[in-house]
């Protein structure tokens, strides 16, 4: 492990940090211009975050410690979590713990205590929302580990390097199973990242929000850590869609001199998936919590079926 790809891994790790507001604001700026709005601009997500953190936090007197550490666990998992995805190379340090099993178990790991936080305080908010986040969980992740099980099954390996190396190393072919599995992933970003159709992130709602249930007691500095932990999650997601779907242009050397190039390919990608996602939620509308469980139930199908293709076809 030399100096270079240490700097490299700091690098991406500072990139998610810093750039996850930035999409953020690029998919609601997308959706104000598909709306025919002027939008708030690009940059509205990081205004608020400077305002959280320069407001005293407000705890109900019932909160115990768990509610107060929780921001910062959620935070630290979104940043694990964004840290070990290769992004736009496969040679850094921590390639070898890329994998994709863990990668489900992180972001499992942090809606437990999410779920637990918003409970803690006992209003009927907080768990009206930990149960139908709950419930959402239960659903995507299986959903979430069958659709990484096809690449997986292709690279013979359920590390997310090995993956993007075998995929972007061997010939172009078209995999009819990888079609019903971006199809699947799609759906389980959408109920994982809380957007439309399962949740609106811009709503507080308490027949409808998921999520805001979860957060609406929290101020200050611990709910900018929770909307910055929630920007790098998206963020995640969709560098995990880049790795297992669209993985070429992702260095393999971890050289500086690529890193240019590299990034600029990232940028473009994840500026076409910020556009596509709003472009979704505009042609979308919010679904009735009843209908969640058909929703995530036809994503578990679309990718289980992408695992019989591959394995009566070879596809």
């Amino acid at each position: 492990m030399n100096t270079d790809n240490i700097l490299l891994q700091l690098t991406q790790f500072v990139l998610i940090v810093a750039v996850a507001p930035l999409l953020t604001g690029w998919v609601g700026q997308c959706r104000a211009w598909l709306a025919n709005r002027p939008g708030a601009g690009v940059l509205q997500p990081y205004r608020v975050l400077r305002k959280l953190f320069n407001k005293d936090p407000v705890v109900a007197h019932e909160a115990s410690l768990l509610f107060r550490v929780t921001p910062y666990i959620v935070f630290g998992g979104m940043c694990l979590a964004g840290t070990i995805v290769p992004m736009f190379s496969t040679g850094l340090p921590f390639a070898p713990v890329a994998d994709a099993i863990a990668l489900v178990g992180i972001f499992a790991f942090a809606k437990i205590f999410s779920a637990l936080a918003a409970m803690d305080v006992g209003t009927a908010f907080g768990s009206m929302g930990a149960r139908r986040e709950m419930l959402v969980g239960f659903l995507a992740e299986p959903a979430l580990l069958m659709v990484l099980f096809t690449p997986a099954l292709i690279s013979h390996s359920t590390s997310l390097t090995a993956i993007v190396v075998s995929l972007t190393t061997a010939k172009l072919v078209l995999y009819p199973s990888m079609a019903f599995a971006a199809a699947a992933y799609v759906m389980v970003l959408l109920a994982e990242t809380s957007r439309i159709p399962v949740d609106n992130p811009d709503t507080h709602l308490e027949l409808t929000m998921i999520h805001g249930a979860m957060t609406i007691e929290y101020s200050g500095r611990y709910l900018a850590l929770i909307e910055w932990a929630n920007a790098i999650k998206l963020l995640t997601y969709i560098a995990i869609g880049i790795a297992l779907f669209v993985p070429w242009g992702i260095s393999s050397s971890g050289h500086w001199s690529e890193l240019p190039f590299t990034l600029t390919i990232l940028a473009i990608k994840a500026t076409a998936a910020g556009f596509a996602l709003a472009f979704l939620e505009t042609l979308l509308a919010k679904l009735r919590l009843f209908r969640v469980p058909e929703f995530l139930g036809t994503a578990f199908m679309l990718a289980v079926l992408g695992l019989l293709v591959h394995f009566l076809l070879g596809a």
